[in-house]
């Protein structure tokens, strides 16, 4: 465990205050159960507050970076940032599978490359971090880390709403914005549908229904990109 923590430390770039965080942060519950869990514990509660500082600090990091994104594009780029197979993926560099401590089953049934529990031991080291270092050196380390591939998705544009990408396609070749137009609503006024159409160029590009003005837009828009062939 020892070399284990040393060459980890090496890595991560960080000299730890309280070098035991780093070794919690590297204990699979399954290996207490295997053990005994005597005078260990498992990973769990780091990984539960390194969830809660990784959403704090890469909100933060976006709004700043991004004024000009909506909330909707905001969350949407935040999702992509830290879903699993990004989290996994920097796991795999760090080594964290090799180094986490779990039961011969749990490696037997591929723990080491086991995605979710990838994920889960990063940020159980980012919890650690946090309460060993402080939430700027927490920054700096996710920074690092996610800014390759937060400009991989920001270039790709994926993570932006159907309206977003319709509008930047749309006035890219025509230099005009889409104008949606509600062509029918039905129903009770507790209960309404709204059949919304988007135009370019008075060209009716696709229409689509929704409970509220909102999601019909955003439907019409999808509907649109897939139809034109504008998505990609």
């Amino acid at each position: 465990m020892k070399k284990n923590l040393d060459q980890l430390e090496k890595k991560l770039e960080i000299k730890w205050r309280h070098p035991q965080l780093l070794a919690q942060a590297l204990v699979h519950r399954s290996f207490l159960n295997e053990v005994g869990g005597a005078g260990l514990e498992s990973n769990e509660r780091l990984e539960f507050l390194g969830d809660a500082v990784l959403s704090f600090t890469v909100s933060n990091w976006l709004y700043t970076q991004f004024p000009d994104y909506r909330e909707g594009e905001l969350t949407n780029l935040r999702s992509n940032l830290v879903r699993t197979s990004t989290l996994a993926q920097i796991s795999q560099e760090l080594d964290l599978g090799e180094k986490l401590l779990m039961s011969r089953g749990e490696v037997a049934s591929g723990g080491r490359e086991n995605p979710s529990l990838l994920a889960n031991t990063l940020e159980a080291v980012i919890g650690a971090i946090f309460l060993d270092q402080g939430i700027d050196q927490t920054t700096l380390f996710i920074k690092t880390h996610l800014t390759p591939f937060l400009e991989k998705i920001v270039s790709l544009g994926e993570f932006k709403d159907s309206k977003s990408l319709l509008q930047e396609k749309i006035q890219e070749k025509n230099k005009e914005t889409p104008l949606y137009k509600t062509l029918e609503e039905t129903g009770p006024d507790h209960d309404k549908t709204f059949t919304v159409g988007v135009y370019a160029q008075n060209q009716l590009l696709a229409q689509a229904q929704g409970k509220n003005k909102q999601e019909a837009e955003e439907k019409a828009a999808k509907n649109a990109l897939e139809k034109s062939g504008l998505k990609s």
